[in-house]
């Protein structure tokens, strides 16, 4: 049983999604980011101006060219945009017509462990697996102690999963039934510990709940409590929608893209859910949702903690249920570092009187960070928001200076940068720690594999 974190914060944002959904938003274009997929290096199968069905390869894994990415709709390849060197960063699709690359499909007890696996390839849904440690694609190689889908989020503005995926319960059983055949492991399901929904009546899997505060539903803390991972193990992890997704392909042979997304924070005027698909333009849904346009604002693809920013013209992230839209902080107080003046912004801290007066409303918190870079030194501060077993400053200091075995005894292996998204908000050291745990991860893909 997993027990509620006494360590942790949560941040109340205003603007939560009503629970709406609207169905009548459409995207001109689509977008795949090969910069959603951590540490992959793509090969291209398309090029400007190729016509795509859903589910034609667009790239797959230089490192394994097994694992294929697909067109979540019918089209054309409008561009192919490339950074730095050359480097892939999207491929843009204009969606025509509704043509779809077919597969064959058995019925699911017919279909053993290597068929199953060869068409969740072959179609793209692989790239729905995430393996820890490290938070990569899943190496179809290597099969998983356990599998990990947590139905319960507890980030700032978080999606509501039993909202969103109540009308598709039965290709979420699918979905699942498909991994627990094809793993033959424990499928651990987290839900709500006192709204669990529907979740609650789904077989083959072993539920436990999710409570308290943030980061309680970060899926790290509960393979840490329920299945840690060992020297040689590995551990998937699989967003709710994308069992979904997983059974629909079971379900009709085609390749699904299924994403609803919730449009919510401070600058939005109807935060409400939209039902689209996997890698939609925001724009429609900036322009459905009424956002605040008066000001300057911050669109993140996830939530405020851990996203990742994109232009007010940029697409969804291949994972992500959540947009976020945040004022940008432009305004600085005057000794804004004084204790007892301007107590209007939200803090963590118990030198401030907000963090009295603001604990429980709902607040409206800008990006400004409300100082500079310091020293990064001993206070205490990270290990109160921080629920897992080990010291997060000491890590943070091993992936600084490159420690490889340090790195590996202070716990490596079991994070991704999103557990650190809370220290990112509390230190007064206003250091980037997500960024100082993702350099470290892919140092230890590198140098360690």
């Amino acid at each position: 049983m997993l027990k509620g974190i006494r360590r942790g914060a949560n941040i109340n944002l205003i603007g939560e999604a009503e629970k709406i959904l609207n169905r009548n938003v459409s995207s001109p274009s689509y977008s795949v980011k090969p910069t959603d997929f951590f540490a992959l290096t793509p090969k291209l199968t398309v090029k400007e101006g190729d016509s795509v069905k859903a589910g034609t390869s667009l790239f797959f894994s230089k490192k394994n060219p097994a694992i294929n990415f697909v067109s979540p709709v019918s089209g054309k390849v409008t561009s192919v945009i490339r950074g730095a060197k050359r480097k892939v960063l999207e491929i843009m699709i204009s969606e025509e017509g509704k043509e779809a690359v077919s597969h064959k499909v058995d019925g699911l007890g017919a279909m053993n462990q290597d068929t199953i696996k060869e068409l969740l390839l072959k179609s793209g849904c692989w790239s729905f697996i995430v393996q820890r440690p490290y938070g990569i694609v899943a190496n179809p190689d290597v099969m998983p102690k356990a599998v990990f889908v947590a139905a319960k989020a507890t980030g700032p503005l978080q999606v509501d999963y039993e909202f969103i995926l109540k009308n598709s319960k039965e290709s979420f059983q699918k979905g699942i039934d498909v991994l627990k055949r094809l793993t033959q492991k424990e499928i651990y399901l987290g839900v709500d510990a006192f709204f669990p929904g529907f979740f609650e009546t789904v077989k083959n899997v072993n539920t436990y709940p999710i409570s308290n505060t943030h980061p309680a539903g970060n899926v790290s803390f509960h393979i840490e409590k329920l299945a840690p991972i060992n020297p040689n193990e590995t551990v998937w992890v699989v967003h709710p929608e994308d069992v979904v997704n997983i059974g629909i392909l079971f379900e009709t042979g085609k390749y699904a893209a299924q994403r609803t997304l919730a449009m919510a924070g401070p600058s939005v005027k109807k935060p409400q859910y939209y039902a689209t698909k996997i890698g939609a333009s925001l724009a429609p849904i900036i322009a459905a949702s009424e956002v605040d346009t008066a000001s300057e604002n911050r669109y993140i693809n996830g939530d405020a903690l851990s996203g990742v920013a994109v232009s007010q013209q940029g697409h969804a992230g291949f994972y992500n249920n959540l947009v976020t839209v945040i004022p940008e902080g432009k305004q600085y107080r005057l000794f804004g570092w004084l204790p007892f003046k301007d107590n209007r912004v939200f803090s963590l801290s118990k030198t401030s009187f907000s963090w009295i007066l603001n604990a429980r409303k709902k607040s409206h918190i800008t990006t400004n960070m409300n100082g500079e870079a310091r020293a990064l030194v001993v206070t205490g501060e990270m290990e109160k928001v921080f629920p897992m077993d080990m010291y997060p400053m000491q890590l943070l200091k091993a992936c600084l200076v490159g420690d490889i075995e340090e790195m590996e005894a202070l716990g490596i292996y079991e994070v991704v940068p999103e557990d650190f998204g809370l220290v990112d908000f509390s230190n007064t050291s206003k250091i980037e720690a997500q960024e100082i745990i993702r350099e470290g991860i892919e140092l230890m893909l590198k140098e360690v594999g």
